[in-house]
């Protein structure tokens, strides 16, 4: 064998052994990476379960041992909305168990008949949150009996149902005074009474519409986003005097507002302007308006109380939450859609929608 030939496959041996090598060492160093990726995932894993334990822990614990209520007595809590729903039973809830309840009621007709379900510690007076007057002769009322408030809940509210297209400038205006603009007037109103102490609470009735948008609902939606944002804003600057601030995203219930956002379809469609009726056609708008009518939040709308408890709690209890969502529509189904990429989310609704059809003028495009 010639010493060029005896080279070459000492060479050849060389590489393979190389070739060996390298594969030897690359199963090795995947076997360790591996190995690290599947302890990484165990300890992922690990401290999930850990978290869910001791969040399923720390809610049975709450179950079984609450915090206690404070002492009711010589508290004063303002209320606006008491009319009807959940103003009506939370001033009559908050009087049974010994607050002094200032209960405000928008129809003067109204004022003789919540006296009549309450105690004589109670104060009951017209209130329009939409007009500073009103407001300040209630403040001149309250203010002749008592320097400190212990609560303020902000719970007048009206509910309006129409896409952006139809909702006049009117109506969206109307729906932010009284859903916003008369909640901030009220609250800045009344503040100074509130940190006269410390631990005070104000009570925002907020609703899932405030992280949630749905169509149909865009005024509702717009003021409650906005009273939610106030809320967060007010808890965190009042931080030096303790001053409580929870907020409540109750789903659909069996309330007169629910009532508000029902009529038949030749009201819907005589309301419209000619221009949105030829726009969005009689054929859609009719598939729409049957969607409404049988949507299943409102057909299975919850029990008011869920809400009234809430709301006793945000007041009487000695740990009031930041945030409460009562009942299963917003506790599980509609905060957890919330939590969904809003391109998923969108491409859900556009798939429920698809039954209607397209609106007239986009059919129009399609054909010429």
């Amino acid at each position: 064998m010639t010493c060029r030939k005896k080279r070459e496959i000492e060479d050849t041996t060389y590489k393979y052994k190389h070739v060996f090598f390298l594969l030897f060492h690359h199963q090795r160093e995947k076997k360790e990476v591996d190995v690290v990726v599947v302890k990484r995932h165990k300890e992922m894993f690990c401290t999930i379960g850990l978290i869910f334990i001791l969040y399923v822990s720390y809610r049975l614990y709450r179950h079984f041992f609450p915090t206690p209520n404070i002492d009711p007595r010589g508290k004063y809590v303002l209320i606006s909305g008491c009319d009807t729903g959940f103003g009506n039973g939370l001033a009559i809830e908050l009087d049974r168990k010994g607050f002094n309840v200032l209960a405000g009621v928008f129809l003067d007709s109204n004022v003789s008949i919540l006296k009549a379900k309450l105690s004589q510690n109670a104060t009951v007076f017209q209130l329009d949150i939409t007009k500073q007057q009103s407001i300040d002769n209630v403040y001149d009322l309250i203010k002749n009996k008592t320097k400190v408030l212990h609560a303020l809940v902000n719970n007048a509210g009206i509910g309006v149902s129409g896409y952006i297209d139809w909702t006049s400038m009117d109506l969206l205006r109307k729906v932010m005074e009284v859903n916003f603009f008369g909640h901030v007037a009220m609250t800045k109103k009344f503040l100074p009474l509130l940190i006269a102490k410390r631990n005070s609470r104000v009570v925002n009735l907020c609703s899932v519409a405030g992280y949630l948008a749905s169509p149909s609902m865009s005024a509702y939606c717009a003021s409650k986003y906005a009273l939610e944002s106030f809320s967060d804003c007010l808890r965190r600057e009042m931080i030096p005097w303790d001053l409580r601030v929870s907020i409540l995203e109750p789903g659909f219930m069996k309330t007169p507002i629910i009532e508000g956002i029902r009529q038949t379809f030749d009201e819907f469609w005589n309301g419209l302007s000619n221009e949105v009726q030829e726009r969005w056609g009689q054929e859609y708008l009719r598939g729409h308006h049957t969607e409404l009518e049988k949507n299943v939040l409102i057909k299975y709308a919850e029990d008011p109380v869920k809400v009234v408890r809430a709301l006793e709690h945000a007041v009487a209890n000695t740990a009031p939450k930041i945030r409460y969502r009562p009942g299963w529509q917003s506790g599980v189904v509609l905060f957890s859609l919330s939590m969904l990429p809003a391109g998923f989310f969108d491409w859900l609704l556009f798939k429920s929608y698809e039954a209607r059809g397209i609106p007239a003028s986009v059919q129009k495009q399609i054909q010429g």
